[in-house]
């Protein structure tokens, strides 16, 4: 476990050590001190729980055998405070949407259609709305040592145990919460269901059953046998899950990292949560489980995919500006550094349970990212804390920090090429002193200054496609057919496909003259005919052919919800997936036969592009904000805007439906995402 260890600040180890001996030293001789150290702080703040606190420590430093157990719950109580969670009817009602997802599933209820009811049946979610508790002024002797006795077991117990440092084991094994979980007795119940996976394990005389990775991935090898429910659409705002995830498995990224947390943690198995705060191309942040071999290797896994080794998979290559890991353990080191230097820091960065692994994560960069004085501002901050903010829809967030004197700046440890903006925190908001940019791989800075000369710009999306990649590609090859005969036995090529769409609707001219009752299209092998929607007209038509649909019925999902029919629904957000990767057509029975003269087509998709009679704006980032340059209703799959400034980010938003949108730069007549 040396990787881990290495990583967990050293004053932790003499936080737990020379806590240790504070307290005791305290109880015998009373003595008073100018250094109040972690663990009386903590005591100093329990109120009338103190006394439940002091039972823990008395019951284990009354026995010399139980000093590694009094280390430990001078470790737990100490890292104590900041921790905090909440109760009330609202939060179990809405809680409720976790423990039905799979059940919701079976009955092809939507994760969406089920966040709609639940807000509708309860009222928004507010955390205000909730009894707001402190770990330090709740948690008792009883539950604590539970909880240590029960950590300790395992930890000595499993054979990987062996190779688990006292360090390790404090942050990876023994802490009773995660995040902000409602508080409950979980250990045992968990040990009891899951530890029988690990019997072949354990019996085994071939695999290393001293190596905690070994026992990592035959754990989480059964797991992803097991039944779960992965969804990106879950109810916002809310506190963790808690335990119980290791009951109903569904979720989020965030969701499924705590179900793999809890099982391993109450199985012996130490692990953490790594995670970016923002995806470098993308709005959000991203989490998952790390773990690492008895060498020190470290490994990872998104559940419920394999556990993979960091240095030899994509998500070493992947787009962010940095990355962490949640420890239970406050980074002492990293508050005193910030609050020697600015008594108001922004939220990310209070009371940091986290330690930075970008390092660790990352291909390509910068051990130290200078910032040129040539690119700030000119003015004086009226904090000494700068901090490297990354690109969320139309907000910034703040992912790393440094000093900062208004001419010398430079970042620890950056992940070049995603879009950055550097701000200082005043008065409980940002304030930018750059333009955003970006550093190119050959080190050079690009910045995104608006110019004065303009250019016009047309727009088919609202943000990346990536995702719809595999869609498009699985419409190259795809044939659209004519015939007089209902099961197609004589036939002719209309159009072939032979470059993937890039747009909502692409037009395609009909090679024939033939008149044609029945048309169709043919997906391509290992296509499982992916389409969204088809139109057929005729020569001077003005609305498109209509018919009986014809196809080939059955879908991947095997639910009804994406038969061929969705092709001809008037749904772009609707589409056709062949239950086989070929042989799968959908079509038309025109009633009569009729030339074809043009073919209309849109790609299964997220629905991202842009949509006719949608309202859309388009808005540039100057020093000062955004700045609109003018809404627009777009008549057809695409929107031009004029005068637009050359150089600036852009960023194009719809206000009729969808939250997705993302920054962007235009250049050589094409969108290109940032």
């Amino acid at each position: 476990m040396k990787a881990m260890t290495k990583l967990i600040p050293i004053i932790c180890l003499f936080v737990i050590i020379g806590g240790s001996l504070f307290y005791s030293c305290s109880q015998e001789k009373k003595k008073e001190t100018a250094i109040v150290l972690p663990l009386e702080a903590a005591l100093s703040q329990a109120g009338e729980n103190r006394v439940e606190l002091e039972k823990v420590l008395h019951r284990y430093q009354s026995n010399p055998s139980d000093s590694l157990k009094y280390r430990a719950a001078c470790f737990l109580i100490e890292n104590m405070p900041s921790y905090t969670y909440y109760k009330g009817k609202l939060l179990e009602q809405y809680l409720t949407f976790f423990t039905l997802l799979q059940e919701a599933r079976s009955k092809k209820v939507y994760p969406q259609a089920m966040v709609d009811s639940i807000r509708r049946m309860y009222g928004p979610f507010f955390l205000d709305s909730l009894q707001y508790c402190k770990d330090v002024l709740t948690v008792d002797s009883a539950y604590l040592c539970s909880n240590i006795d029960w950590a300790f077991k395992v930890w000595q117990d499993q054979p990987w145990g062996k190779n688990v440092f006292f360090a390790d084991f404090c942050e990876y094994i023994l802490p009773y919460r995660i995040g902000d979980e409602i508080l409950s007795y979980w250990r045992e119940d968990i040990y009891r269901k899951y530890n029988p996976l690990l019997d072949s394990l354990r019996a085994s005389t071939v695999l290393d059953i001293e190596d905690p990775l070994v026992a990592a991935r035959c754990l989480c090898d059964s797991l992803r046998k097991r039944s779960r429910f992965f969804t990106t659409t879950v109810p916002q705002g809310l506190p963790h899950v808690g335990p119980e995830i290791a009951q109903s498995v569904s979720g989020s990224c965030r969701e499924l990292s705590d179900y793999v947390v809890y099982v391993c943690r109450a199985l012996g198995i130490p692990c953490a949560i790594d995670f970016m705060p923002l995806h470098g191309g993308g709005n959000d942040g991203h989490q998952w489980v790390s773990f690492t071999d008895k060498y020190g290797t470290l490994y990872f896994q998104e559940y419920p995919d394999k556990i993979k080794e960091v240095r030899k998979d994509k998500m070493c290559g992947a787009s962010k500006i940095k990355v962490y890991r949640n420890t239970f353990s406050l980074n002492r080191i990293m508050q005193a550094e910030m609050q020697r230097l600015d008594t108001t820091v922004v939220p990310f960065f209070r009371d940091p349970h986290i330690v930075d692994v970008t390092a660790d994560y990352a291909k390509t960069y910068k051990k130290e990212l200078e910032i040129p004085a040539s690119m700030l501002y000119s003015g004086k901050p009226r904090s000494r804390i700068a901090y490297l903010c990354g690109s969320s829809r139309m907000d910034w967030e703040p992912v790393a920090w440094a000093e900062f004197d208004g001419k010398h700046l430079a970042f620890s440890d950056v992940q070049i090429e995603p879009v950055m903006r550097i701000a200082t925190y005043e008065r409980g908001r940002l304030r930018f002193w750059t333009d955003p940019f970006e550093m190119t791989v050959s080190g050079e800075f690009h910045v995104f200054t608006p110019s004065d000369s303009v250019q016009d710009v047309t727009l088919f999306a609202k943000y990346p496609l990536w995702q719809d990649e595999k869609y498009q590609k699985r419409m190259i090859g795809g044939v659209f057919e004519g015939s007089n005969d209902p099961d197609f036995r004589q036939k002719e090529v209309l159009f072939l496909i032979e470059k993937q769409p890039e747009r909502l609707r692409t037009m395609a001219y009909s090679r024939s003259l033939t008149p044609f009752r029945y048309v169709r299209y043919i997906g391509p092998e290992k296509g499982h005919c992916n389409v969204a929607e088809i139109e057929f007209y005729e020569a001077g038509g003005l609305l498109p052919l209509s018919g009986r649909v014809i196809g080939t019925p059955g879908c991947y999902q095997q639910d009804g919800s994406h038969e061929y029919t969705n092709a001809f629904d008037g749904n772009t957000e609707t589409s056709f997936d062949y239950t086989e990767p070929y042989g799968g057509w959908t079509g038309l029975d025109l009633g009569t036969s009729k030339v074809i003269d043009k073919i209309i087509y849109t790609p299964a998709n997220r629905d991202n592009y842009v949509r006719s009679l949608d309202d859309y704006e388009l808005s540039y980032c100057t020093k000062r904000g955004w700045r609109t340059l003018g809404q627009q209703t777009a008549m057809l799959d695409s929107l031009v805007y004029r005068g637009v400034p050359k150089g600036a980010l852009l960023l194009l938003q719809n206000h009729t439906r969808g939250k997705q949108e993302r920054i962007l730069v235009y250049e050589e007549g094409k969108q290109v995402w940032k």
